[in-house]
């Protein structure tokens, strides 16, 4: 009956999930209409400022040697605080450099909040309720985003973009400070383990996270991209397509919890894979603005299958292992982020479709990696 509840840690990530995923959402919304209107980048340059915001999810094995002077919760709270402070300073440094720069504080902040966020939750929470708590704290995230994507699209209307960064940064940045006094701490049978860990037996999932993070980044980085250069979409019709999107994660979070549960993760990242494939094909040549705002409304959806990568590992890994082993994932992610928004920036001056194209044949590896999938109860 949803005992994890009355768990102290639920409530804790619960708040700075909403903190971080309003904190991004914001961002986002602002970001590639701030880059090409104000700053005035390219396609190249944006896969640049893209590929920069990943590095730090690639050193995000750093997170082990931080928490050997921090507790793991505490640095969850302190990088939401970090996030705000970049998302804050980012109308401040209207040049591609400044840009780079912020976007960097940002992203550590960020990138080490959903590393711990993870790591805290499949720590605290069994292999029957992490599925149902991943999805209710990205369902939390879903509704601050459709929030925070309202206020945006209002705002934008009759505020600077210098002054939607600054208000939406300083309000992160007050949440997560007020999160560094409440302690959400409980034994949970696992001793504190504070080395990096990188095994054979794991070697899937360390080939999906790879996969994935390559995806996503044509999602984040090239779909966005599409709408507001080719397509010409303003900020306000891009946050109003946010907002869309995360009313919909919300609806839908539940009943992909439900269907891991009850299906299991190949049969469920199986169908992200084989819908990735027909999103992408059609971004590529089906050249209609409303079509391809469509198509990135059901990206988003689809996008949200990825929590099967945090059960499967759930399931397959040692107790001991889970913190490492989500850092050392997460790393993985985050170097085909860094590659694929650089390569894919480079192709997009050639010719637009082609990081569609990739991404497409993308899909096609990470589906026939995914019939390896098996997972059992520890």
């Amino acid at each position: 009956m949803e005992q994890f509840k009355e768990k102290p840690m639920y409530t804790y990530l619960m708040v700075l999930v909403i903190c971080a995923s309003a904190g991004l959402q914001g961002w986002m919304a602002l970001f590639t209409n701030f880059a090409k209107e104000v700053v005035g980048v390219n396609g190249f340059q944006i896969g640049v400022a893209q590929a920069v915001r990943e590095i730090p999810g690639f050193l995000t094995f750093l997170v082990m040697y931080v928490l050997l002077v921090m507790k793991e919760h505490r640095l969850s709270a302190w990088s939401v605080v970090l996030l705000g402070i970049g998302i804050g300073a980012t109308g401040f440094f209207p040049t591609f450099p400044g840009l780079l720069m912020v976007t960097v504080i940002m992203s550590i902040g960020f990138h080490y909040f959903e590393t711990t966020n993870k790591s805290l939750t499949v720590q605290y929470f069994d292999l029957k309720d992490a599925p149902v708590v991943f999805a209710r704290l990205r369902g939390y995230g879903a509704l601050a985003n459709i929030t925070v994507g309202s206020i945006v699209w209002f705002l934008s209307y009759f505020i600077p973009y210098q002054l939607n960064f600054l208000l939406l940064g300083i309000f992160i940045s007050l949440a997560g400070i007020y999160m560094l006094s409440k302690n959400p701490v409980q034994e949970h049978g696992l001793p504190p383990q504070n080395k990096l860990v990188l095994r054979r037996k794991y070697w899937l999932y360390y080939v999906l996270n790879f996969l994935s993070g390559a995806r996503r980044q044509i999602f984040i980085v090239f779909a966005v991209f599409l709408l507001v250069e080719k397509y010409r979409l303003s900020v306000s019709t891009i946050a109003g397509i946010y907002v869309l999107n995360y009313i919909l994660t919300y609806l839908t979070n539940r009943y992909i919890s439900r269907a891991i549960n009850v299906y299991g993760e190949r049969v469920v990242l199986s169908l992200e894979s084989a819908s990735l494939f027909v999103l992408f094909l059609g971004y590529a040549f089906i050249e209609n603005a409303w079509v391809a705002v469509i198509l990135y409304v059901l990206d988003s959806i689809f996008f949200n299958f990825a929590i099967g990568l945090n059960t499967y590992l759930q399931k397959t890994a040692d107790p001991g292992d889970l913190a490492q082993s989500t850092a050392i994932g997460f790393t993985i992610n985050h170097i085909s982020a860094v590659v694929i928004p650089l390569v894919g920036g480079s192709l997009w001056l050639l010719n637009w479709k082609l990081p569609f194209l990739i991404g497409a044949c993308l899909t096609v590896i990470s589906l026939y990696f995914t019939q390896k999938i098996r997972t059992q109860t520890r």
